[in-house]
């Protein structure tokens, strides 16, 4: 499995259709009005076709968090320096962090992976050391990583999903790295050529003057690569993109070619998401996207997917925190599916309802 390019024409396993019609004549049953639920209902049926069984369930769900720098740092587009990253990744393992708090009560398992942070970390429990090297490049004046890198990061997050293979019955990425909205946004663009002005936002909390700063940067990025931009998706990653967003990228194909259903997260995780669907059809299948970011230019992205986000709380910390805010959710409609009678059990007519 340590061939880049054997893993990469691994075929994206197909949908159980069976399971999807049986699980919609289920719901039909159940003692109550068809659609009354309604996207739990929709839940329920898409997690037990993609789950291929009769009694859906999330009782397992891993969490992982990449962790990463950017070289386009040194254009000034964060409100927050580059050293909050390495601080950040210490804040997770600690239990600090958001995700922490939500993966222990979820009790999810939780990785913590550095792929890339600019200064290599001391040991720290619960981190996993993968640092590909120290941040990606600035990609303003070259690609951000080089071809091996890229790889590097994918397969990083290919062996990640292997790793609790067995156990893992939904799949969440987050992320951290300062910067990584404006490589996002620029890859972005590119994915779906439109101008990032339709995407860009703050970010961290950047101001109007700074946002504007973000968009030149990101106008002075693509026109740098004109000719690297014109080639397939793995070519703009390399170029555009981060160590942490390939990885995230990289653990979503694996993830469809495996058959875990994955929740995504905010901006960047969905951008990954793009990403693996633009690298390798109907990845999108088995993505289930947990809410609409606050960034600006999530909607679009969304949008581009054909995704319905279950959420809307204007949220845009990262870290799949969204995406973990919304396993409950996940959890009971699953629960619903199972649990409720159907009619014939309840000994209620149809009529009577």
């Amino acid at each position: 499995m340590n061939n880049f390019a054997e893993w990469l024409k691994q075929p994206i396993k197909a949908v159980d259709k069976t399971h999807e019609q049986k699980a919609l004549a289920r719901q039909q049953q159940l003692t109550k009005p068809p659609g009354s639920l309604g996207q739990l209902e929709n839940l329920a049926v898409k997690i037990a076709s993609l789950q291929a069984s009769e009694i859906p369930d999330l009782t397992h769900v891993h969490i992982t968090v990449y962790a990463a720098d950017h070289g386009v740092m040194a254009e000034g587009v964060s409100a927050f320096p580059q050293s909050v990253t390495a601080a950040m990744v210490r804040n997770f393992a600690n239990g600090g962090a958001a995700i922490s708090v939500l993966a222990q009560e979820l009790m999810a398992k939780l990785d913590v992976i550095n792929v890339g942070t600019v200064e290599a970390l001391e040991e720290i429990l619960g981190v996993l050391d993968k640092r590909i090297d120290a941040g990606t490049a600035n990609f303003c004046q070259s690609s951000a990583m080089t071809e091996q890198q890229c790889q590097q990061a994918l397969l990083i997050g290919r062996d990640n999903v292997f790793s609790d293979i067995e156990n893992t019955q939904l799949y969440i990425a987050g992320e951290m790295g300062i910067g990584n909205t404006t490589a996002a946004t620029a890859l972005a663009s590119v994915l779906l050529a439109c101008d990032p002005t339709d995407l860009v936002g703050p970010g961290t909390g950047l101001d109007q003057q700074g946002v504007q700063h973000k968009l030149n940067v990101i106008r002075r990025a693509l026109e740098q690569h004109t000719t690297q931009l014109d080639k397939d998706a793995l070519t703009v990653l390399q170029t555009l993109g981060g160590f942490e967003i390939a990885a995230m990228a990289g653990a979503y194909l694996t993830c469809a070619k495996q058959g875990i259903p994955v929740l995504i997260d905010g901006f960047i995780s969905t951008v990954a998401a793009l990403i693996a669907e633009k690298i390798q059809a109907s990845c999108k299948d088995w993505f289930i996207y947990s809410h609409q970011s606050a960034e600006p230019g999530h909607q679009v992205v969304l949008g581009a997917l054909n995704a319905e986000p279950l959420l809307k709380l204007d949220m845009r910390l990262g870290e799949g925190s969204g995406a973990a805010v919304a396993v409950p959710l996940l959890r009971q409609a699953c629960l619903l599916h199972n649990g409720m009678a159907t009619f014939e059990q309840a000994n209620i007519s149809k009529g009577d309802k």
